[in-house]
């Protein structure tokens, strides 16, 4: 763990701003990212803005260190990641902010700002004008899903002519589910005391899953917190790191999460989600969602209570599953 984190300064982020607009930078702000990297607003000397993401270890609390590209869940990210994942989206016709510039000496980047606000406020603040912006995100999901890859994993891997490390998605979900359950239990009572029942039900909800060989492309984390509004009131995918060709399965289980009644309008039609794989990705995802904030906090986030709630919700949830 990283006893003592240094965020970037003014002085710090001026050659970037630099490098990147031909500006001078007058000011910064760190804005509320991931926990995987730094985010900065910096404001230049002809009134506009733009935004950086900075990769370093003090800007990861997941202090994940090296990573195995060839796996679709793996922590490693990075300007080359990023760049990857931002061209496909564009090749898609999917909106993300505009890339503007990227320094793989330095592990950043520098995008367009995009100052409509999170998809989650414009819910809140405006559900009338949110509801039309979830409409529009709905659309954008629909052209997203319609790509497909020639086999499962980050899309700069496959891109690149590589091959994962799992012989199909829903095998590397049931590997990541029985790690999870490992590491929940010897940080909570309560998955310890059912962790056998847990195991068993993973085992057998991924002994019902039948192959298949399509690879939808998918965002991977996709919350309304994840999706930023153009000026347009147009929303555009943000913290696409993760953007991978795998199981639509996966993506629907995660928004039905996150955006929870207003999931319907983001729903799959009819007939094209498995529900073999939805039973057992519904189960993984709530377990990695307990297993990751409780490691989490076992650090220096700052914001462990967050977590903590996050843990417990989807604690709460995989009791239930394992219980019917």
């Amino acid at each position: 763990m990283t006893p003592t984190r240094r965020h970037l300064t003014r002085d710090d982020l001026a050659p970037l701003a630099r490098a990147a607009t031909g500006r001078a930078l007058t000011g910064v702000t760190r804005l509320r990212g991931g926990s995987k990297k730094g985010v900065y607003r910096l404001a230049l000397d002809d009134d506009t803005t733009v935004v950086a993401y900075v990769w370093s270890p003090d800007e990861d609390y997941w202090d994940a260190g090296p990573s195995d590209p060839r796996d679709p869940f793996s922590a490693g990210t990075g300007p080359d990641v990023f760049t990857a994942a931002h061209d496909r989206l564009v090749a898609a016709g999917v909106r993300t902010p505009r890339l503007l510039y990227a320094d793989t000496a330095t592990d950043s980047v520098v995008v367009e700002d995009l100052r409509g606000g999170t998809l989650e406020e414009a819910l809140d603040r405006d559900p009338a004008a949110g509801r039309a912006a979830l409409q529009r995100l709905a659309a954008e999901l629909a052209t997203l899903h319609a790509q497909e890859g020639p086999a499962f994993g980050k899309v700069r891997l496959v891109d690149g002519g590589g091959t994962s490390s799992s012989p199909s998605a829903a095998r590397r979900v049931t590997e990541g589910a029985l790690r999870h359950i490992e590491q929940a239990a010897v940080r909570d009572d309560r998955i310890a005391a059912v962790r056998e029942e847990l195991e068993a039900s993973v085992r057998r909800l991924a002994a019902a899953v039948r192959p298949r060989q399509r690879h939808t492309l998918i965002h991977g984390e996709l919350g309304p917190d994840h999706v930023l509004l153009d000026d347009r009131g147009r929303p555009a995918l943000i913290d696409v790191d993760g953007l991978m060709y795998f199981d639509a399965e996966w993506e629907h289980v995660f928004l039905r999460i996150r955006f929870q009644e207003r999931y319907d309008a983001l729903r799959a039609p009819a007939g094209t989600l498995d529900e073999d794989r939805m039973r057992l990705y519904r189960l993984a995802m709530h377990m990695s969602l307990v297993a990751g904030p409780l490691r989490l906090i076992e650090g220096d986030f700052p914001n462990p209570g967050w977590m903590r709630e996050i843990a417990e919700h989807n604690l709460v949830r995989v009791l239930e599953l394992v219980r019917r």
